[in-house]
């Protein structure tokens, strides 16, 4: 028996709770991975994984192997990524998520420029702006905008996420353009949903306003309130890095420019280890000599894209 390999499907079999799912996620069959963790548990003499008809939990047993194991694969990934360095070529895979706006626009770019560094790396990028458990999901980096990171993560700031509020030329024909925050209660704001209410704070000098914001149409991500801000639906407070190609263009234009939305920072999270994997370390000296001091929105000659 290959015993990392066996560690590598129980650790699998564990985050997912499915031998079914674990099947298809490492393209073996089902009856493979009955075979690994059955060999696994007479080797180890425990019995690891409570199955029933519905579910698959660790036992007592289970629960302190799995964290052994993870460790093994560590170091053993680990181990490969140096020897690997012998012909002068970084190796690994990285799971990365983040939210569907910056990915798109920011990162997206940046990884292509890290791939083209390093041929022999590969990353799985994922989407969406929902918080996930990133030892439960074997997500190795995670890029979020927000000045409150997640306890129990390691986080490395990249840079500063300015905002602005936008609208399109042809809605300010039909409404008027606000003059000062007051008159955003008179507009059609765009929103985020999952919040009981809609409050802009602003900031001008050492003054700031509070300003509770309404509208007829909300979205849970940043690229779709763009798109409606875009063709007229409203106003809509949206990050520098994704409207600049926009406000250039003369698309979209910039209101209150006395006024600046609260600042968030763009962090690098990961889980906190000992040893973190040459690549991932990698990574993340790229990411940061990418983004910081000054991002690529921030720069004269940035072309972001927007899709």
């Amino acid at each position: 028996m290959d015993r990392l390999i066996a560690m590598q499907v129980f650790v699998e079999v564990a985050r997912r709770g499915s031998f079914t799912a674990a099947s298809q996620e490492l393209d073996l069959s089902r009856a493979m991975v009955s075979r690994y963790i059955a060999e696994l548990e007479d080797w180890l003499g425990a019995r690891l994984l409570q199955r029933s008809t519905r579910s698959v939990t660790l036992t007592d047993a289970g629960a302190s192997c799995l964290a052994r194991c993870q460790q093994m694969l560590e170091l053993a990934a680990q181990t490969r990524e140096e020897v690997g360095l012998r012909d002068g070529q970084l190796r690994g895979q990285l799971r990365i998520t983040t939210s569907m706006s910056f990915g798109m626009a920011q990162l997206a770019p940046a990884i292509s420029d890290f791939l083209a560094e390093h041929q022999q790396i590969r990353i799985d990028l994922q989407l969406g702006d929902q918080a996930v458990n990133l030892i439960e999901e074997g997500i190795d980096l995670a890029v979020r905008i927000t000045n409150a990171p997640e306890p129990g993560l390691i986080a490395r700031r990249l840079a500063e996420c300015a905002s602005v509020i936008v609208a399109a030329p042809d809605y300010l024909a039909r409404h008027g353009q606000p003059q000062q925050p007051a008159d955003l209660k008179e507009h059609h704001c765009l929103s985020y949903s999952g919040f009981g209410r809609s409050e802009w704070c602003l900031r001008r000098g050492q003054e700031e306003v509070l300003v509770k914001v309404d509208g007829r149409l909300s979205a849970n991500e940043a690229m779709a309130l763009l798109q409606a801000c875009r063709h007229g639906a409203g106003l809509a407070m949206q990050p520098y890095y994704l409207v600049k190609p926009l406000l250039q263009s003369g698309e979209l234009v910039a209101l209150l420019p006395d006024w600046q939305p609260t600042s968030l920072g763009i962090y690098a999270l990961y889980p906190s280890r000992r040893q973190l994997p040459l690549a991932m370390r990698t990574l993340l000296d790229f990411l940061q000599q990418h983004f910081a001091p000054t991002p690529p929105w921030e720069q004269p000659a940035a072309a972001s894209s927007v899709y």
